[in-house]
């Protein structure tokens, strides 16, 4: 494809010389269009060219598309197109071609041009004949039928009316082959029993194939001119076969070589089968035998009626092949399809007489002749004849006529014709047809003589001449053989040469039907023949009237009847002579006129209408020749004009209409007639007799007028007559113009047209002739001339208005105003401007109002519903637009002038303003106009933009005064009270406000007032009074939908379509868009009357993607805003109606990020001066999030989308909508899409807790609901109730069984109040199902991930934020790190765990940071709890987790090479979420991050107490037999053992126990208390668990057991162990079942500040990250060296790995330590051996497989709050130095715990239990009263040297506090948006509730508390919860029930042990004192509960 470069100076191409190749530079023409800066630089080329070249250019780059979409179908078939355009392209570059060859070269490249690109899906061209046309120089109308016609021809192909059957003989396959075959193909009338067309003759050889295989004419033929309706079922193609031999088949050879023709075989096929074939198939055609040769001649009749029994087939393999096809059209057309096939060869089988259509010159002469039957005698013979027949052609001297004679087509003619031979046969029936091809001047003369052979089958085989007939062919007066069937007269001769002399047999009779009656002898003879004859010719006749008329000068006595008898003959024989017949006429009026003059003129207008048929239209050029040419009657006009007046006179009178409408019909070539003769006699005669002729025209003109003007009934014979005129009358205008001015002639038509009558009947059908009378006046060559026109247009304009107003005969209307508007067009291009403005100033006055009314008609009409109706009202709709749209291209400003001063008052132009705005929003209506009509719809646009600044003027100038236009408030007030309704109890009536709205917005979405009027229950009239108050809003609403139509929208289409569309109109958006800016500013104050309305539909136009556009139209909203902080001091409604159509608009696609950033840009710059700025920026801000959340939702809804990133994208948005945006239908919508979405994903417990959102807007009350989304109108219980057990169901599918159990409980509760024991028992049994798969099913433990997303290009709800994720089943570190990075995959893996640097923060990519952490269980009581199976614990292990733990150990100062136990630290880090897990996601983003530093005692204290409480857990399993194998039991004992005798322990006392540590740290005693107990506490652990060991353990390892007690007597010693301690020997370690425990009254100890070295780091929320070292490797390895004595070193210390361990590798890929940092087999399951049977034992794990962190879960993080009780009336802080070792070193529950209980009771409130405690927790035996606190209560120092205060009571704490709260307030959980199920407002001072029971209340100052470090504020979730919806106040409020911890404020302390029953919650004595001051209530907020 070549390119182009554009010289503007010819120097320039001296400049290229040397450049480039001379043969790669071709100099061409071109012409420059819009000169300037828009020019348009256009080659002078053929346009096909032109096209060609830019198509296959725009072809190139979507066809590599289809390769990428894998379309590989179109791919290849559209490659095959696009390289024969190229080879046609260069046919035509070359100029090679000839003119014929080009034109079909060029139709076949436009046929594939419009191929590609309907297959592409690209534009409709609009061509005018092969060439691409400028929508710019023709017509609107013109433009609009030539993308009709080409929108037509793609959608339906014409029909042909002509059909041609092609044959093909291929071969005859038979057994019985063995002699040369004749086959005869016809086509045959299965109804009529006849044939019709001539036959086609094949010869084939013995072997079945054709004898002339070269020749192709001689197998192949085409049946020609077969009609539509010969295409029937019962049309058959029928085949005989005769074989040429032995007169028997069987017979063998002999000597005798004559041979006979007999019959063999018979095929039929229907004609109906080929017409599904669209190519030459092949078909094998069944060849059947008639089973009696005397059924002959009907086999094919047998056959087609399926008479079996007369008919077999002969041979099992006997076939036809042959290729047989259908092909349609002209045989020209056929020529130049199928050039081939016409080039090699094919013969013309003709149909029997002339085609559907004969066509003048076609010349034909043929005579048929059939054999049909003889009677013969048996002559003496014992049996019947063998008759043969032989047929000759001869002339009148007896001479044969050679090759005259034919069997049929594809064989040449012979001298004679052998007929078949039918054995033994004297009635034979042969049923053969000839032809006779003899040309006309022979025929006189000629006859065909018949010879009768017999046949003998002696050996001689002689033919015996017994007899001849003979027919003459022409008759002595010159007719030819009459068609029919002729009995022939048998005559006898026996010698050949009685033959010779044929004027001897010629003289005799040869019909019997001609014998004379004296003539006995033969007509007694028995013997006969019967023919049938059939002349098709055009030049011979057999009608002897046609003879006697063309000779009336040798008859003049038989003119008269010869002139009645003409109307009897056939049509054919009448146009076979027509110049003949015309003469005669004319030659008997020129000679005698007065007495045949009306006969002749009768015989005139008989042939004239003759011509009308179908069948001779394409003789009228043969009538117009002859009058232009031959037509010599100079005086006849007198006799035709006295004889047409004569008629229209009696019109009025005659009773009978019939041959007066015959004369009517005719008048056109009448008037010719008249016209030519009075040419011929001026030019004779030198113009004599001009007045003469003209008066007589003139009266002619005026009987016409009068009888025009008679006004009759519709079916009167009358009004008839005139209707038939009326469709004649337009033809004679020409005629008139040939010797009348144009003037003349106008005034003519405009008198006539005039006098018809102005009032018609309405079933009259005068009124839509006389309407097609005006359409081919316009259409005609008079209504082309100005002058003419001047006169016709204002009668054709009346005549239109009056039925475009009453909506009739529209089709017709469409079509003259197209008409019009075409010509004025044309006119406009000339130089006749004066004229046209005229023009279309008439036609604006006359037609434009009824012309958009009928468009507003017909386009709220329902389509009609045939196809055929549907069509025809979709084109009279597209052509009145385009009338339109041509007539406003037409208008000048001086027309838009006129048309706007024409109204007389403000009211008028209103209406007009509306009516036209509305037209042009159906105008661009998508289905105005088919998808591919971009040139139309360009051109529709640019007329509505230019039209519309000419109307926006007007709408300036009148309608911005005092009395503003839009009066919403005067209309609502006027029909407000009309369209009101009351509400019901099930529906809530819309506002009358809203009715309006709907109203006025059904009007500018251009509905009909009938539409509206149906929708509010008034009349047409009201509505029509009401509505015209709103032009301006619909002038704002036409602009914003023509901004926003698809085919403006430029973006979306190929660079070259884009440049061409600019270069044409330019960006018609932004011209509309600045039109809109400048009216708004127009607006003023009035501005408020379109806020918020206008705010939507503006926002959609700042959403197109045009940077122009936006800058316009953003600086509107700033307007807005200040006009509405002017009237209401905020703009609440800008904010509401902004937000809420930003969602809609961008979930369809619009928006981009560089609209947020514009959108913010703009708006900021453009409030900076403002007072109301602030809350201006706020706005601005909340909408800038609303859109990064919406854009992400987008992008994150796109196909192919991981669920996760949308799942997360989702809760983004839903919690943006509820805590920032307080939009709740919103927010509940969003709700059931994040709900699909895990649905979707299979996370059954996030659907659950999503769907608990909106379970908790709704009440247990009977309020009635709307329906909305999927649920129907119900009450609220019943769709409450429908959610809980929704909500049930999810629990149960995703092993939330002890949520699901609430929810069962608080239904149940419901149906026991309503007294519905069905369901309340089926609620407990479900309930109890529960219970049962909590102890009988296994659920597994999940992981838990930290991710952190760093950089700019995630989206906004990740960017720069982390997040703890809850892993799936089975996913552990790796398999998570590899599912983040394929959810991101353009994401970078950082290698550490450090918090990074505001580099990455800002860079323009994609950061991932994974780390495994531990989750921080807060219900410590259950898991403490002993007698609770593990199946419980593992629920609270797992479940309600706020926080998780990752640590990192270091070393601090110099490290000690022989012990590094002195240095190593452990950083702590806690996170805190926003949300607990699991929850509404899988992830939340962490709210808080705390740093803690535990020292190197407090970190050997926190592994020695791990590792004891991990014994005792395995001990306890194998003493009650849970575990099936000892195994793990075994490698923690020899774990523990073998360390301690390799210096694990020794190594904490060459540490700790020394006396200069002692002396260095005196803070720390109580510590080194603690880890002295904790070791002997370890040694007596592992002294029971040997016993245990001992027990259970296998023989085959009783060695293994041997060494491990042999050892621990070693470590023992090692220890200086002799005796166990007075207090461990007092109080053994007394387990469950005889296994060692601890002192029930052991007292856990806290690290207190005093006895350790704990740096306390700052504490910074989630989005405030530092950097913190990590243990380097070399640290790690001399860590490992010192720990690793054993293979269970690493369990000497508890921390997390190094972080470099838990780092991604570059490769996505993680480290075995990374993987495995904390495996849920390690986390103390149940039943370790069982559940994790796909790993290694953890036990059995090296260091460097498993982190001690993850085995030992730390028993009370330092970070974590105090124990909230103590036990003992003398419990007293820890850190007091006063108490003894044993006193204050107290054992630490741990969740691990075996034993530790805590006894004593909890002196919190029950209902802070309640909120506090496990979800479903056992059921106590007692009811604890509560009390509060009355002082408040000092911070006490813990290790983050902070103070926690006292709990404050929440909502949860009251008897409200429930899964559903009594008041549902929907409050968020921080900034995320979260919403908790039942939270308030907490107050920040409260006091703490204290035991009334049997112990006493605690002083003040023994409350151990703790804080965050770094701050003196409580350890408390701020008061972040936003303001909830509403209040919703009952009498009656429900009963409470025990909230979920995951949606709850997390705990301040630990749980009390033992929760009361639930349902004992709901007594009165758990209701707080609401007269106690001091109970902070929360700030009553009015609430309006969820009406969705």
């Amino acid at each position: 494809m070549e390119d182009m470069c554009f010289l503007v100076n010819p120097c320039f191409l001296l400049c290229l010389k040397g450049i480039f190749p001379a043969n790669f530079i071709h100099l061409r023409n071109a012409h420059i269009k819009n000169k300037g800066q828009f020019e348009t630089v256009i080659p002078v080329e053929d346009t096909v060219i032109t096209e060609m070249t830019s198509t296959l250019r725009d072809w190139g780059a979507m066809w590599k598309q289809l390769y990428v979409k894998n379309e590989g179908d179109l791919f290849h078939r559209l490659w095959h197109v696009m390289n024969e355009i190229l080879d046609l392209r260069r046919q035509v570059l070359v100029g090679h071609l000839t003119h014929d060859r080009m034109r079909d070269v060029k139709q076949h490249i436009t046929a594939r041009l419009d191929w590609g690109n309907e297959q592409l899906g690209l534009d409709l061209v609009p061509r005018r004949e092969f060439s691409m046309v400028d929508p710019e120089e023709i017509s609107v109308t013109e433009l609009y039928r030539l993308m009709e016609h080409r929108h037509r021809k793609k959608d339906t192909a014409v029909p042909a009316s002509t059909h041609h059957l092609f044959v093909h003989v291929k071969s005859l396959m038979s057994a019985n082959l063995g002699e040369e075959l004749e086959v005869f193909f016809h086509i045959y009338d299965g109804r009529e029993n006849k044939p019709l067309s001539e036959r086609f003759f094949v010869r084939l050889n013995k072997s079945g194939l054709p004898k002339s295989p070269e020749k192709t004419e001689r197998q192949c033929t085409l049946f020609v001119d077969l009609g539509s309706s010969d295409l029937r079922k019962d049309v058959y193609i029928v085949v005989h076969i005769i074989r040429i031999g032995r007169m028997g088949a069987g017979e063998k050879k002999n000597l005798c070589s004559v041979q006979y023709r007999r019959p063999f075989g018979c095929a039929v096929v229907s004609i109906a089968d080929l017409l599904t074939a669209d190519s030459k198939d092949d078909h094998l055609l069944k060849v059947y035998a008639c089973n009696t040769e005397s059924e002959w001649h009907q086999i094919h009749d047998n056959i087609i009626k399926k008479a079996n029994s007369r008919y077999n087939l002969s041979g099992s393999n006997s076939g036809l092949a042959v290729a047989l096809q259908l092909l349609h059209g002209d045989i020209e057309q056929l020529r130049r399809e199928y050039m081939v096939l016409f080039t090699r060869g094919v013969s013309i089988t003709r149909k029997l007489g002339f085609s559907d259509v004969i066509m003048p010159g076609e010349m034909r002469n043929d005579l048929y002749i059939t054999l049909e039957r003889g009677e013969f005698e048996k002559g003496g013979k014992s049996v019947a004849r063998n008759v043969e027949i032989t047929v000759y052609a001869l002339d009148m001297d007896g001479q044969i006529l050679m090759s005259q004679v034919a069997a049929g087509s594809g064989e040449p003619g012979a001298d004679e014709y052998h007929s078949l031979v039918l054995y033994h046969n004297n009635s034979p029936r042969w049923s053969e047809q000839i032809k006779l091809p003899i040309p006309v001047d022979m025929f006189r003369g000629s006859h065909v003589r018949f010879e009768f052979r017999h046949c003998s089958t002696k050996d001689k085989g002689e033919k015996k001449l017994f007899g001849y007939s003979f027919v003459p062919l022409m008759q002595e007066d010159g007719r030819t053989l009459p068609d029919g069937t002729h009995e022939l007269i048998i005559h006898k001769c026996e010698e050949n040469t009685s033959l010779a002399d044929c004027s001897r047999y010629l003289k005799q009779p040869f019909s019997k039907v001609n014998l004379p009656a004296n003539n006995q002898t033969l007509k007694g003879t028995k013997e006969s023949f019967w023919i049938t004859s059939f002349l098709c010719s055009t030049k011979l006749t057999q009608n002897g009237d046609m003879l006697d008329l063309l000779k009336w000068r040798a008859h003049p006595e038989r003119i008269n009847d010869s002139l009645s008898k003409l109307k009897e003959i056939d049509g054919s024989e009448i146009v076979k002579f027509l110049q003949d017949t015309l003469d005669t006429l004319f030659g008997i009026l020129d000679e005698s006129s007065q007495r045949y003059g009306l006969k002749v003129f009768d015989s005139l207008v008989h042939i004239i209408n003759l011509l009308q048929d179908s069948k001779f239209q394409h003789f009228k050029p043969v009538m117009d020749t002859y009058i232009e040419s031959h037509f010599a009657g100079a005086l006849s006009y007198r006799d035709l004009i006295k004889v047409l007046k004569w008629y229209v006179d009696r019109i009025v009178d005659a009773e009978h209409q019939d041959h007066i409408q015959q004369v009517l019909k005719a008048s056109e070539y009448i008037f010719k007639y008249i016209i030519q003769s009075r040419r011929l006699f001026s030019l004779a005669t030198g113009g004599q007799s001009e007045e003469e002729f003209r008066v007589c025209v003139h009266e002619l003109f005026m009987s016409i007028r009068f009888f025009l003007s008679q006004e009759n009934k519709g079916t009167s014979p009358v009004a008839q007559t005139q209707a038939v005129f009326l469709r004649t009358f337009p033809a004679i205008y020409g005629e008139l113009l040939k010797i009348f001015t144009v003037r003349e002639v106008a005034g003519f038509v405009r008198e006539t047209l005039a006098s018809l009558p102005t009032t018609v009947q309405a079933d009259s059908p005068l009124d839509t002739i006389k309407l097609q009378c005006i359409a081919k006046t316009v259409e005609s060559q008079l209504y082309v001339n100005p002058e003419s026109r001047c006169i016709l247009l204002p009668v054709v304009l009346k005549l239109l208005h009056a039925h475009m107003q009453e909506q009739r005969d529209l089709v017709m209307c469409a079509r003259i105003l197209t008409s019009m508007l075409s010509l004025i067009q044309k006119e406009d291009n000339g130089t006749a401007e004066p004229v046209v403005s005229e023009e279309v100033q008439l036609i604006v006055e006359s037609l434009l109002g009824v012309l958009m009314r009928t468009i507003l008609e017909i386009s709220n009409r329902p389509q009609p519903a045939g196809p055929s109706m549907r069509l025809q009202f979709q084109d009279v709709t597209g052509e009145f637009v385009a009338c339109l749209l041509a007539l406003f291209r037409q208008m000048s400003d001086r027309h838009y002038q006129q048309l706007l001063q024409a109204f007389s008052s403000k009211d008028d132009l209103r209406d007009f303003l509306l009516q036209i705005f509305t037209v042009f929003r159906i105008l661009i209506r998508p289905e105005m106009f088919s998808k591919d009509w971009t040139v139309m719809r360009l051109v529709t646009n640019n007329v509505i933009i230019t039209t519309v600044l000419y109307l926006s003027d007007a709408l300036r100038k009148n309608f911005l005064n005092e009395k503003f236009d839009y009066k919403f408030d005067d209309l609502l007030t006027r029909i407000g009270a009309r369209i009101s309704y009351q509400d019901t109890n099930y529906r809530r009536s819309i506002p009358a406000e809203e009715r309006l709205s709907i109203c006025l917005r059904f009007l500018a979405t251009g509905d009909s007032y009938r539409t509206i009027a149906g929708s509010f229950r008034a009349g047409i009239s009201t509505v029509s009074m009401l509505i015209p108050d709103v032009v301006w809003d619909s002038y704002f609403y036409l602009s914003v939908i023509f901004i926003n139509q698809p085919c403006l929208q430029l973006e979306s289409f190929s660079p070259s379509k884009r440049k061409k569309i600019l270069e044409k109109y330019g960006d018609m958006r932004v011209m509309m868009g600045c039109e809109i800016f400048s009216m708004w500013q127009n607006l003023g104050e009035h501005k408020l009357n379109f806020i918020p309305a206008m705010i939507g539909p503006f926002l959609e136009v700042t959403l197109v993607p045009q940077p122009d556009l936006r800058n316009v139209m953003i600086p509107i909203f700033h307007d807005m805003m200040d006009w509405e902080q002017r009237r209401s001091g905020n703009f609440k409604q800008v904010e509401s109606k902004l937000i809420d159509k930003l969602d809609s608009l961008m979930s369809e696609g619009k928006g981009d990020e560089t609209y947020r950033e514009l959108f913010n840009s703009i708006l900021l710059k453009k409030i900076e001066r403002e007072t109301w700025r602030e809350s201006g920026v706020s706005l601005i801000a909340t909408v800038t999030r609303l859109m990064e959340r919406l854009l992400d939702y987008r992008d994150c809804m796109k196909l192919g989308e991981v669920d996760g990133k949308k799942i997360g994208c989702t809760v983004s948005l839903l919690n943006f909508y509820k805590t920032e945006l307080n939009k709740e239908e919103m927010y509940i919508r969003y709700i059931h899409k994040l709900y699909e979405l895990h649905l979707k994903a299979q996370n059954y417990t996030e659907a659950s807790y999503t769907l608990l959102l909106y379970d908790e807007l709704l009440e247990w009350s009977d309020r009635p609901l709307r329906e909305f989304l999927n649920y129907p109108m119900q009450s609220e219980w019943q769709r409450k109730e429908f959610l809980h057990l929704t909500i049930v169901q999810n629990f149960d599918r995703g092993k939330c069984w002890e949520n699901g159990i609430i929810l069962c409980r608080e239904l149940a509760d419901q149906y026991e109040s309503y007294y519905d024991y069905r369901n309340l028992s089926k609620m407990r049994m479900m309930e109890a199902s529960l219970y049962d798969k909590i102890m009988d099913q296994q659920r597994l433990e999940p992981e838990f991930f930290r991710v952190g997303f760093y950089g700019k290009k995630f989206p906004f709800f990740l960017r720069n934020k982390e997040f703890v994720c809850r892993g799936h089943d089975y996913e552990r570190l790796e398999a998570f790190q590899q599912r983040m990075l394929n959810e991101f995959p353009h994401a970078i893996a950082m290698q550490h765990v450090n918090q990074p640097d505001q580099t990455i923060y800002q860079a323009d990519a994609q950061y991932l940071q994974i780390y495994a952490v531990t989750p921080i269980p807060e219900s410590q009581d259950v898991l403490q709890r002993d007698g609770v199976p593990d199946n419980i614990k593992s629920f609270y292990k797992f479940n309600h987790i706020w926080r998780f733990r990752y640590d990192r150990p270091f070393h601090k100062g110099s490290k000690d090479k022989e012990n590094e136990f002195k240095s190593l630290w452990v950083e702590r880090t806690t996170l805190t979420l926003v949300q607990s897990l699991p929850g509404i996601s899988r992830w939340f983003e962490v709210e808080k991050r705390e740093v803690v530093e535990v020292s190197p005692l407090e970190n050997a204290i926190e592994v020695i107490e791990n590792k004891n409480l991990q014994l005792r857990t395995l001990i306890t399993q194998c003493q009650n037999r849970q575990m099936t194998n000892i195994n793990p039991l075994t490698m923690c004992l020899n774990g523990v053992i073998d360390a301690a005798v390799n210096g694990g322990l020794a190594r904490y006392q060459e540490a700790f126990f020394v006396k200069d540590y002692i002396l260095n740290h005196p803070e720390d005693g109580d510590k080194i208390g603690r880890l002295r107990e904790l070791m002997f506490e370890q040694a007596h652990i592992l002294e029971y668990g040997l016993a245990v060991h001992e027990k259970f353990v296998p023989q085959d390892m009783r060695p293994l057991h041997k060494k491990l007690v042999d050892q621990f007597h070693l470590m023992k010693s090692s220890l200086g162990i002799q005796e166990f301690p007075p207090y461990v020997r007092a109080s053994p370690v007394h387990f469950t079942n005889g296994s060692p425990r601890t002192c029930r009254n052991s007292v856990p100890s806290i690290i207190s500040p005093e006895g350790g070295r704990g740096v306390t780091r700052r504490s910074y929320p989630a989005v405030n990250r530092y950097s913190s070292s990590s243990l380097s490797s070399q640290a790690s390895n001399e860590v490992s060296n010192i720990t690793g004595q054993s293979e269970s070193s690493d369990e000497v210390f508890n921390m997390q790995p190094s972080p470099s361990t838990s780092s991604l590798s570059s490769n996505h890929s993680a480290s075995p330590n990374v993987t495995s940092s904390a495996p849920s087999s390690a986390r103390g399951s149940p039943q370790m051996a069982e559940k994790h049977k796909h790993s290694r034992e953890n036990a059995c794990l090296s260091p460097r497989e498993r982190p001690v962190s993850a085995i030992f879960p730390n028993p009370l993080d330092p970070a974590q709050r105090a124990p909230s009780h103590q036990i003992g009336d003398n419990t007293l802080p820890r850190s007091d130095p006063n108490l003894s070792a044993p006193d204050k070193v107290r054992h630490t529950p741990s969740s691990w715990s075996l034993d530790s209980v805590k006894e004593g009771s909890p002196y919190f409130s029950d209902s802070l239990s309640k909120q506090l405690c496990p979800p479903v927790p056992p059921r106590p035996p007692y009811t604890v009263s509560t009390k509060r606190s009355k002082s408040p209560i000092p911070n006490s120092r813990s290790p983050q040297k902070s103070a926690l205060p006292a709990f404050t009571p929440s909502p949860t704490e009251c008897p409200s506090s429930s899964l559903v709260s009594s008041s549902p307030v929907l409050s968020g959980s921080y900034s995320s948006g979260i919403s908790s199920l039942s939270r308030c407002s907490v107050s920040e001072a409260s006091g703490t509730e204290f035991p009334t029971s049997d112990h006493p209340p605690l002083p003040p100052s023994t409350l151990p508390l703790s804080v965050s470090s770094g701050s003196d504020e409580p350890v408390r979730r701020e008061n972040k919860t936003p303001p909830p919806y509403s209040v919703f106040v009952r009498d009656n409020p429900r009963r409470p029930v025990p909230l979920p911890h995951s949606l709850s404020i997390p705990p301040q302390a630990d749980p009390p042990a033992l929760p009361p029953k639930p349902h004992q919650l709901r007594t009165g004595s758990m209701k707080l004192d609401a007269s106690d001051p001091r109970v902070p209530r929360p700030r009553p907020l009015p609430r309006k509960v969820s009406q969705l």
